[in-house]
């Protein structure tokens, strides 16, 4: 039987380095392979893409970027790649989550997005190698049999994310929601400005409000805006039929947005939520 890949991520150095322990004493029972570890999401998604490791040891709590969250990240860049995939570019396939915490409280969320086991810090050899085990027998069963039930299901997105999962030269960037100034619509994509810069998001400005309303609102058609980023509204003046004998001048509303010289263009429909926002 080929020996399982493993990657650790987990924020603290020692509960990292008491894993990597574990992992030695219970290679004659466990044989497997640590291909490397992170102490952040950005760090593990980049990681993991690369060295793709079978089983990840994953932590739930973690600054920035829960777990939880980073688990998701993978399963949606997983089914991305799928939808993707060609016989000279094959699919990803998304790593089986182990997940290594001191809170049991999360024990439900984490089978919500598919792990395939629970383990709780301090952590014993044997649960350890039992877990590690039980997840490469699943693995080696679903690989062996094109008719068997994956033992990924299907990722359903949570309602509340904190960070959207960008695609940018074969390598995923996690851009914060708490970033966002704007998300402005663009043939078939969806622009997400923040103070730093833009990125390109596949996904509909109609999904992304219904899931967001408290934190973005519609200025118009094609664009929304985060809330706490509008800091008001100014007139703007444009001349309609300027090359015709019916030229006139039409005013209309702009949103003014934090840190941001472009100004967006108010629809009439939308200007009584705005103008309620900004009295």
């Amino acid at each position: 039987m080929t020996k399982p890949s493993l990657f650790i991520v987990d924020d603290e150095a020692p509960a990292r380095q008491r894993l990597t322990t574990l992992l030695s004493d219970i290679q004659a029972e466990c044989p497997c392979d640590l291909l490397g570890e992170a102490s952040t999401a950005q760090a593990a998604l980049d990681s993991i893409q690369t060295l793709r490791p079978d089983i990840v040891l994953l932590d739930v709590q973690m600054p920035g970027m829960t777990g939880l969250e980073l688990a998701q990240h993978l399963q949606q860049r997983a089914l991305e790649s799928k939808k993707s995939a060609s016989s000279s570019a094959p699919a990803i396939a998304s790593p089986s989550i182990i997940f290594v915490t001191a809170y049991d409280e999360y024990a439900l969320n984490a089978f919500e997005v598919h792990a395939m086991d629970y383990l709780l810090k301090p952590v014993r050899a044997t649960r350890l190698a039992e877990a590690i085990r039980r997840v490469s027998e699943l693995r080696r069963v679903v690989n062996a049999s094109p008719d068997a039930v994956s033992i990924q299901p299907a990722l359903v997105l949570p309602t509340r994310r904190q960070a959207f999962s960008v695609l940018e030269r074969n390598r995923v960037l996690l851009v914060p929601v708490a970033d966002i100034l704007f998300l402005k619509a663009e043939q078939k994509y969806v622009t997400i400005h923040t103070r730093a810069r833009n990125y390109l998001l596949e996904e509909s400005l109609t999904s992304l409000e219904e899931e967001m309303s408290d934190r973005l609102v519609r200025v118009h058609r094609n664009a929304l805006v985060a809330r706490n980023a509008i800091m008001g509204v100014e007139r703007a003046t444009t001349i309609v039929d300027a090359d015709s004998e019916n030229e006139k001048i039409s005013e209309s509303w702009q949103v003014i947005v934090r840190d941001c010289e472009e100004r967006l263009p108010i629809s009439r429909r939308q200007w009584p939520v705005i103008k309620a926002l900004v009295r």
